[in-house]
């Protein structure tokens, strides 16, 4: 790492660790929060987040069954935050693992199932975050017990699963040596002080909007970088969990790694610039557009999730369905892939029963069977696949 780079930096400074050959340089952020100077554009930008996010949250409120729809949203997210870090799934791959259905048939070039656990576990460490926040607030405790979760039984497993790192990691690309890498995050002594002033930012009150803390804590946490592996997911994931702790969304429904995604170099290139510059204001801006652009997302997304269930459950009622084969219907907006062992399971019902009930989906082309095995069938919902899967890439 370069130090002088970061020497004029209002946002952490350049230290030396070591002597002789084995010395390297590392930076470390100063506590939150930074001076970020008035500004009118920037004003109007949170303005217009803020409008984005209410009108999010009063669809969270009105949403007649918004817990059918929440699951998608989860999975697309452990799809995209996972994407950010090479790992190349998409949302069919993941539904279908959840069902033990991976590969598809008919599929050629699955993906590695190592892949696929590796956004599974990030569905875990959501959900399970989620359900924490009923008893414990995002704190370096949550912090590692997600962590735990994420890298459970994947190809990080070895960067010791829910404990801090112990030793120093650096960013760079592929078979990058530390001394040639272009940021070292803190020592592991000054890990820790940053990671304790960063839990008290956390629990305090400022004058910022919290959409602006938001983007401050998305930064500062990623500068930290406080696990050998499994940072960018951790990080992402926070700030999904603080909207709902925080109150600003009632239901989990905004996620931002498809923004980040679409525009990684930039997130890259202005998590940097902050790093080097202090440009606290351009990485603000860009988190909050983010904010808004995903704001509206969901909001199309659980509008179109909401037709689709409607107009479904209104054929089948024409056609005088069952309640068994409605209940089918709204548990496909949960798991769209699905087998006949498993709607025999959702339903509590017979193998028999099951089948029948797959058969009329299929016949009302609600369910479309994957492949031509005629034993083991496995089937998807297409219709909710495309659109969970829009706006992926």
């Amino acid at each position: 790492m370069n130090p002088d780079c970061f020497r004029n930096s209002s946002s952490g400074r350049p230290v030396k660790v070591g002597k002789g050959k084995t010395a390297y340089w590392a930076f470390v952020p100063h506590p939150l929060p930074p001076t970020v100077a008035p500004d009118w554009t920037l004003t109007c930008t949170i303005s217009k987040t803020d409008r984005a996010l209410s009108q999010l949250a009063g669809v969270g409120r009105t949403m007649p069954n918004p817990h059918l729809l929440i699951g998608s949203f989860v999975r697309r997210e452990a799809v995209l935050s996972s994407r950010i870090e090479g790992t190349q799934t998409d949302i069919t791959d993941l539904y279908a693992y959840q069902v033990g259905q991976l590969p598809l048939p008919g599929i050629v070039s699955a993906p590695p199932e190592s892949d696929v656990k590796e956004v599974h576990n990030y569905v875990r460490a959501l959900e399970y975050g989620l359900q924490r926040l009923e008893t414990l607030p995002v704190s370096l405790r949550l912090i590692r017990e997600l962590h735990e979760r994420l890298m459970e039984g994947v190809r990080g497993e070895y960067a010791t699963p829910g404990e801090f790192r112990r030793s120093q990691n650096w960013i760079g690309p592929a078979n990058c040596t530390l001394n040639k890498a272009p940021f070292v995050p803190p020592p592991v002594p000054q890990m820790h002080e940053a990671l304790d002033a960063f839990e008290k930012y956390l629990h305090s009150n400022d004058t910022y909007p919290p959409l602006v803390r938001l983007a401050l804590i998305h930064y500062q946490f990623e500068a930290i970088h406080p696990f050998i592996d499994g940072n960018g997911r951790i990080g992402r994931l926070l700030t999904s969990l603080l909207l709902v702790e925080w109150e600003l969304l009632p239901l989990p429904l905004l996620y931002l790694s498809a923004f980040f995604y679409r525009h990684r170099q930039e997130y890259y290139d202005l998590l940097t610039t902050v790093s080097e510059r202090g440009d606290w204001e351009a990485w603000i801006s860009f988190f909050l557009q983010g904010v808004a652009e995903q704001a509206q997302d969901a909001i199309t997304q659980a509008q179109r999730l909401q037709d689709l269930q409607m107009n479904w459950r209104e054929r089948l009622t024409e056609a005088r369905a069952s309640a068994l084969l409605l209940q089918l219907v709204d548990h496909l907006f949960d798991t769209p892939v699905i087998t006949i062992p498993e709607a025999q399971r959702l339903l509590d019902v017979t193998y028999r029963s099951a089948k029948l009930n797959i058969e009329k989906l299929v016949d009302a082309g609600i369910l479309n069977q994957v492949g031509d095995a005629d034993y083991g069938k496995t089937f998807v919902a297409s219709g909710i696949l495309e659109i969970v899967s829009s706006n992926v890439d």
